[in-house]
């Protein structure tokens, strides 16, 4: 009997603690306007430039806040599968106002988190980043061609050119 109030408690704490750390967490960013071609480029050489530092072959898809392609490149020898998942992730960063990362961790914990699964349109994979200006999302980006974590950061890179 005392083990199970034990563990109710230490349920009950942890819950708390989680569902206070989800109350205390800022709002997304709100939408501003479109990347334009220039950041669009900026950002897409910061991403090229840590791929090709890593001898990585990736696709970088670049949207603007609207989900719209902006920028593609396919870095030579690069599966082109990797084009629809380069543009998933960073529609997805756009659509969700969150970096996909978020949505891989929280499938990794599992349990009720699962229910992710049926997101519609959501890229559970790493290597979707929203592009913030300002305050604002103007953009996303999205790698695809290496492991996930190697995606990511590819991706930062390519937003942290536009800072």
């Amino acid at each position: 009997m005392k083990r199970t109030r034990l563990l109710a408690l230490a349920l009950g704490t942890a819950v708390l603690l989680a569902a206070a750390s989800a109350s205390a967490q800022a709002p997304p960013p709100p939408y501003g306007s479109p990347i334009n071609l220039e950041q669009a480029k900026k950002a897409l050489a910061g991403a090229e430039a840590e791929a090709r530092k890593n001898n990585w072959s990736v696709v970088i898809a670049i949207l603007d806040s609207g989900g719209q392609l902006v920028l593609l490149q396919r870095m030579d020898n690069t599966q082109w599968g990797s084009v629809e998942v380069a543009q998933d992730k960073a529609r997805s960063a756009v659509a969700y106002r969150r970096p996909t990362k978020v949505f891989s961790d929280l499938i990794a914990q599992g349990g009720a988190n699962m229910r992710l699964l049926n997101l519609s349109g959501a890229s559970l994979i790493e290597g979707g980043i929203p592009i913030v200006v300002d305050g604002k999302i103007v953009g996303g980006i999205g790698v695809s061609g290496v492991t996930a974590q190697q995606d990511n950061q590819i991706g930062q890179a390519g937003v942290d050119a536009l800072k």
